[in-house]
């Protein structure tokens, strides 16, 4: 991991040193202070402002940060970190542009277990991090290789949950259908999508980095089954005009007030949906199953 945040801007860099100070004064059983996500892979964005949807809208990229602590509580940890954020906030001389800050803490023994089990989320972060701060008394576990039981074991974790929660997400469009909301129904919709190809992407190779756009997604994971092509196939106008909704509906459904989705529009795309969730757990219990098989 890298170790200075000298290509950061100096506001950046004065921020992230102030949250390092703080926290080693609110939190004595700090291990190691680590930043990851768009900042910690310079990608982040200062300010962006746009005029949307009648008003302005603006976005700032947050701090991400892994607060690793030893003996001591999630409750007390979390607590102390919540102070922390409050301190931080309080020095904001312009909230609209101040990155807002995420916590995550964890144990060194819980963290070093998920690294050493090649759990995705911590990997990533090993891969991408900064270490802030660092007492020097631990060293992060290195990822070793996994065997077929603890790869099966993995993707069936991830497919039980991103399944259950892809699966929600469609009850809860239908619950919004029932309403005769269909703009919400459509952003549901869209959100079970995105949770049917984690699923596949995370049993098929463990990893799954953040993406919302619905394209790139399916274009993941096409490679799987021929049967995707199905599910939107954009071969006539409709099709196109279908597809371009539920992809459009990710910030279209929760933000413009003028975005409009019908009742038949949602009749069209449920069954797409629920294709895409058939495709999904058929294809990924194979597999699944083709792990059981390779320790034998």
């Amino acid at each position: 991991m890298k170790k200075s945040i000298a290509y950061l801007p100096p506001a950046n860099q004065q921020d992230l040193n102030f949250i390092v100070e703080t926290i080693l004064k609110r939190l004595k059983q700090t291990e190691m202070i680590i930043l990851f996500g768009s900042y910690a892979r310079n990608d982040f964005v200062v300010y962006d402002e746009k005029y949307e949807f009648g008003k302005v809208q603006f976005y700032v990229s947050d701090y991400d940060i892994l607060v690793v602590t030893s003996g001591i509580s999630d409750g007390i940890a979390g607590k102390a970190t919540d102070n922390v954020e409050d301190a931080y906030y309080r020095l904001a001389k312009d909230p609209d542009r101040q990155p807002p800050v995420q916590f995550i803490n964890e144990d060194i023994k819980h963290l070093n277990k998920n690294l050493n089990e090649g759990r995705y989320f911590y990997t990533q972060i090993k891969q991408e991090g900064v270490v802030l701060y660092d007492s020097g008394k631990h060293k992060l576990a290195r990822r070793r290789k996994l065997n077929f039981d603890e790869i099966k074991q993995q993707a069936q974790e991830y497919f039980d949950k991103k399944l259950e929660y892809a699966n929600e997400f469609v009850n809860l469009a239908n619950d919004s259908y029932n309403r005769n909301n269909y703009q919400m129904a459509s952003f549901l919709l869209h959100q079970a999508c995105e949770n049917y190809i984690y699923a596949i992407r995370l049993v098929f190779t463990l990893q799954n980095p953040k993406q919302h756009n619905l394209s790139k997604l399916l274009n993941s994971v096409k490679k799987y089954s021929d049967d995707f092509i199905k599910v939107f196939p954009c071969d006539t106008v409709e099709e196109k005009r279908l597809f371009n909704l539920i992809k459009a509906a990710y910030v279209e459904g929760r933000y413009n007030p003028d975005f409009l989705v019908t009742k038949e529009d949602i009749d069209a795309l449920l069954p797409k949906v629920e294709l895409l969730r058939d495709i999904t757990k058929r294809i990924c219990e194979v597999k699944i199953g083709e792990y059981g098989q390779m320790n034998k």
